[in-house]
């Protein structure tokens, strides 16, 4: 039998238990409310993990490149052709290219947001001989890709449905918080005057775990893109959509310096993500909440334990629930799986470095 301290640290442990109960809930909570579960495996990276939402309800994933979309055709070609959406635009010859090759192993769906990419994706799947499906993203409020007027909206489907190769099957969007409403009615809205013009469309495909309790407030969604709730971590606990006890991917570490309160942990960049996520330090130590990551080095994490009561040992191991968990499955090439403190698989991450 293999304890999970028998590993060398640094190392990334995920509960099993967590992760089915995390999982169990959020599918439950779609069924509930007649909204599809797509979820997003850009957070854990793993076939087996994919291969578990999809036996517990999954209608279908979302891949956010083109590598994980192959690795998990790659690992799960017993379940047939898969449902991949990948919300995110696809240019290039060589990218449009895979993109095809991918359409013909599994019903495929692809992102749009620019007049300028309908021509050279129509033209890569004409030539391959494929049909690929587009959802337009529209732009809800975070400020990052998609369209920003239903009128845009519009204008560009009829585009894509006059494109050999290519039909307009919906519209997607990653919202901020507190922004159903805004959804909503775009959804309405658009859905309807495509209606009007003769296309018709089956996604209306909302996203994001901050507000993934609210998504029933989206009552004209299809389908409901999530990652970090298989894992949670600090920044949704902060966005209240799971607690610490939800949280079940930590990153092990072990203290190899103290100076008074001036301490160094041997996990730093390499392990633990950067992002910030506007959270005071670079993640929470369980055994010691009060002590403060406040700066990485590669495979140095400082530590400021003026705040903290009790100090740690030279040796002592600490697990650390980290800031943005999506980023740390992608800088571990495996990751320990466990049940009650015992190994139960050290598992590949099958999609890392699958960023293409």
């Amino acid at each position: 039998m293999t304890m999970i301290d028998d590993i060398e640290t640094p190392c990334a442990v995920i509960d099993l238990d967590r992760v089915e109960r995390n999982l169990d809930r959020w599918q439950g909570y779609l069924d509930q409310h007649g909204i599809a579960n797509r979820p997003h495996i850009k957070t854990h990276k793993l076939v087996r993990f994919t291969r578990m939402q999809l036996e517990k309800g999954a209608s279908g994933i979302a891949c956010q490149k083109l590598g994980e979309a192959e690795a998990m055709v790659e690992g799960l070609a017993d379940l047939g052709p898969l449902d991949i959406m990948i919300p995110f635009n696809i240019l290039g010859a060589a990218k449009l290219a895979r993109a095809a090759a991918l359409s013909q192993r599994c019903r495929l769906t692809l992102a749009c947001d620019n007049e300028a990419m309908v021509a050279p994706m129509g033209a890569a799947m004409a030539n391959a001989g494929c049909e690929v499906g587009l959802v337009i993203e529209f732009d809800s409020g975070a400020g990052r890709c998609g369209v920003s007027s239903v009128e845009e909206a519009v204008d560009l489907a009829k585009m894509i449905e006059r494109t050999p190769g290519l039909s307009c099957r919906g519209f997607f969007t990653y919202p901020p918080v507190g922004a159903a409403s805004r959804v909503r009615a775009f959804f309405d809205d658009a859905t309807g005057r495509l209606k009007e013009s003769g296309i018709e469309t089956d996604i209306r495909s909302n996203g994001g775990s901050p507000d993934m309790w609210r998504a029933h407030e989206v009552t004209n969604a299809t389908e409901h893109r999530a990652g970090t709730y298989i894992y949670f971590d600090r920044m949704q606990e902060k966005a209240g959509s799971g607690s610490f006890e939800d949280c079940a991917l930590h990153v092990h570490a072990t203290f190899v310096s103290r100076h008074g309160d001036r301490a160094c942990i041997d996990a730093g960049s390499k392990s633990l993500t950067s992002d910030l996520g506007g959270l005071s330090g670079h993640g929470m130590i369980v055994e010691y909440p009060d002590a403060r990551i406040f700066r990485l080095s590669e495979e140095h994490g400082h530590v400021d334990l003026s705040a903290s009561v009790t100090k740690p040992a030279i040796g002592e191991r600490v697990r650390i629930v980290p800031n943005h968990v999506c980023p740390v499955s992608n800088l571990f090439d495996t990751v320990v799986l466990a049940r009650g403190g015992e190994v139960v698989a050290i598992e590949t991450v099958n999609a890392r470095g699958r960023v293409t």
